[in-house]
């Protein structure tokens, strides 16, 4: 990495909300990332299940498994990972957030749902970022896809990831703007996407609209999501009104859970807690 590459990164993501960063890993970094994701589907969490669960094509996915905590944080650390991503954020501090790993392979698989992620936490602020890393190769037709500069918002009322219908609403209508038809109109949105090798990173705001690829019949795709926040980020409550009871983000002091702790913050609240792994 040189001093022109940092700053085109920074400028890419500040502009566009998202920049490939090539050969971010060496291959033994990339050996201890399939182990680390090998680790993380023989122990899943207490969130683990798949997505578009009961229809045809679902695939699974793990999120905020506390036992993984100390694996990644310990992985984003010794592999350069956490000070590349705060340089290019521009945070002198970085925590994780909770790590996320994805599975695509054997039959094939439907296109994971044009969505952000951002509305699903309590918080706000430009140091914030997704490190999405692929463990298999990825054609640039099959790679995630990204809405360029939807960072700069608004934040769209979010999909429940329904099997029956994808674009259907976590909140009650007319809180936040619903989801654009992306799909159906793909020519009327300026959609990013890269080819991948292991190794490479795509670095993007979590209030990015983006939606994966589907895999055909034979193909896999293993991914893992580093999700972490630096020294601007704050707590912003989520909307409460039409949200089913499986999906309430309810504030609770006593759960041990550091997001629902602070969903109960108020706006502007610095959004940290102990529980969060401190990686820079």
């Amino acid at each position: 990495m040189t001093g022109d590459d940092l700053q085109d990164w920074r400028a890419a993501f500040a502009a566009h909300g998202v920049v490939r960063i090539p050969a971010a890993f060496s291959r033994a970094q990339v050996g201890a990332a399939q182990r680390l994701f090998d680790w993380s589907i023989a122990n899943p969490g207490p969130y683990a299940g798949d997505v578009l669960a009961g229809a045809e094509g679902s695939f699974f996915q793990d999120h905020a498994n506390p036992e993984a905590l100390p694996h990644y944080r310990d992985f984003a650390m010794e592999t350069g990972l956490a000070p590349l991503i705060a340089a290019v954020l521009g945070t002198r501090n970085l925590w994780l957030l909770y790590e996320q790993v994805w599975r695509k392979e054997g039959r094939a698989t439907r296109r994971t749902p044009w969505h952000q992620d951002l509305p699903y936490v309590p918080m706000a602020g430009h140091h914030m970022a997704t490190a999405w890393i692929s463990l298999d190769p990825v054609a640039e037709a099959a790679s995630l896809e990204f809405v360029r500069g939807s960072h700069q918002g608004p934040l769209y009322n979010p999909t429940t990831f329904s099997a029956s219908d994808e674009r259907a609403a976590m909140f009650a209508d007319g809180i936040w703007p619903s989801l654009p038809e992306i799909e159906a109109n793909r020519n009327d949105f300026p959609i990013v996407r890269w080819a991948v090798e292991p190794g490479d990173i795509l670095l993007f705001h979590p209030a990015m609209l983006h939606g994966g690829a589907p895999t055909a019949a034979g193909q896999r795709r293993r991914t893992i999501s580093l999700r972490v926040f630096g020294d601007d980020v704050t707590c912003c409550p989520r909307p409460d009104q039409g949200i089913a009871e499986v999906d309430r983000l309810a504030a609770d002091e006593a759960c041990g859970d550091p997001i629902r702790i602070l969903a109960g913050k108020p706006e502007g609240f610095p959004f940290r807690h102990p529980a969060f792994a401190k990686i820079v």
